[in-house]
């Protein structure tokens, strides 16, 4: 689905170089002052505090472009909780991702109740506006008790090792959680990993399946998108 890339009105730099630093940061585990000194070597003088405001400004809105061009979600959903520390308190991450490995949404909540599960199982039904065929989780009750109230016509399958594509969906977060040295607040970590989860898995085809030439052309092609999504599709690289 075509979306249009978002206004870079009253910003200094040009597009690209925008769109570079959110990509950089984004993609792998760099810190804003990382990121700030891989611009420098390549003459282009921003500051880490320019650079966390880019990414909290257009991160979300690639995230979103991208997540437009992605087909439906599939049929089996595959959802996990890990728990990860914000400000020193314990707090849990909720994940979904389909078939594909495709992350669905994430949600940090306080707890891992029925309560919370209930939550995360309607916020994720309102998002993909899709009802599955099967959910596979593992063994917390706290997601059978919430799958009768809000889905109970889906098949409910609860085996801890039938739940392994979530619980890999999980590791890039704790590569980006210990670059970052932790999460300062539930609502930095939520919009930090709702955009990460959106931009980060379209740089990660499935590797180990292709051959070096046929990654290559698939790279290829997710670069033009992410072009195509930030508006610097046939500008000159300046960044």
């Amino acid at each position: 689905m075509p979306s249009t890339p978002p206004s870079y009105k009253g910003h200094r730099y040009p597009a690209e170089v925008i769109a570079h630093c959110v990509w950089l940061y984004f993609r792998f585990p760099l810190s804003s002052r990382e990121v700030e000194e891989l611009m420098l070597q390549r003459g282009v003088i921003v500051s880490y505090e320019t650079v966390r405001r880019w990414c909290m400004k257009f991160g979300q809105a690639y995230a979103n472009g991208l997540r437009r061009r992605r087909p439906r979600p599939g049929d089996k959903w595959h959802l996990d909780e890990v728990f990860v520390r914000i400000n020193g308190e314990l707090k849990y991450l909720w994940r979904a991702v389909d078939q594909h490995g495709n992350v669905l949404d994430i949600l940090v909540q306080s707890r891992r109740d029925k309560a919370a599960a209930r939550r995360f199982f309607r916020k994720l039904l309102k998002k993909t506006r899709s009802v599955p065929r099967v959910v596979v989780t593992d063994k917390l009750r706290s997601y059978g008790a919430a799958h009768r109230e809000v889905m109970p016509s889906v098949e409910h399958r609860s085996h801890k090792g039938l739940n392994n594509r979530a619980e890999n969906s999980h590791q890039p977060t704790r590569q980006r959680e210990r670059a970052l040295k932790g999460f300062r607040s539930v609502g930095g970590a939520q919009r930090f990993l709702t955009a990460f989860s959106g931009i980060s898995p379209h740089f990660r085809p499935r590797r180990h399946l292709m051959t070096a030439p046929d990654h290559r052309a698939e790279m290829t092609v997710r670069f033009a998108i992410w072009e195509q999504i930030t508006g610097t599709a046939g500008l000159p690289d300046t960044a």
